[in-house]
């Protein structure tokens, strides 16, 4: 519940603007959308159900590139959540620079290929188109 809400409600606050939804949620822990457009609904009942899923290994992603580093870059898999995706995983052939395959803000494929949960650390491989 406290995922979804977010602090001071930030969270469901940005929901209910993006997706043009009411969201009410139970003590219980049920959650409730209505819209007037069925779409908008099921999109904010997908963002709402990536919020809370817990990310395992084999998962794959649609994901933004949120940062560039000289090692890899860190993808956004779902809001509050990212992986990294080491430069030696971006190709089969060598890759100089990150920045020869991606660029901040770019939405790339990826699959999870380890989860440290011990550490909070997300370990990525890019899918090929």
């Amino acid at each position: 519940i406290g995922t979804l809400i977010g602090p001071g409600g930030k969270m469901i606050h940005e929901i209910v603007d993006t997706f043009d939804v009411v969201v009410d949620v139970e003590d219980d822990g049920q959650v409730f959308i209505t819209s007037k457009n069925q779409e908008n609904a099921q999109k904010a009942l997908t963002f709402i159900q990536n919020l809370t899923r817990e990310v395992k290994a084999g998962d794959i992603f649609e994901g933004k590139v949120k940062k560039i580093m000289a090692f890899g870059a860190f993808i956004e898999l779902i809001p509050g959540q990212e992986g990294l995706l080491h430069i030696s995983k971006m190709s089969d052939k060598r890759v100089n620079k990150v920045e020869d395959v991606m660029n901040e803000g770019d939405i790339v494929s990826v699959k999870v290929i380890l989860v440290n949960k011990r550490e909070g650390k997300i370990d990525l491989a890019l899918i090929k188109k």
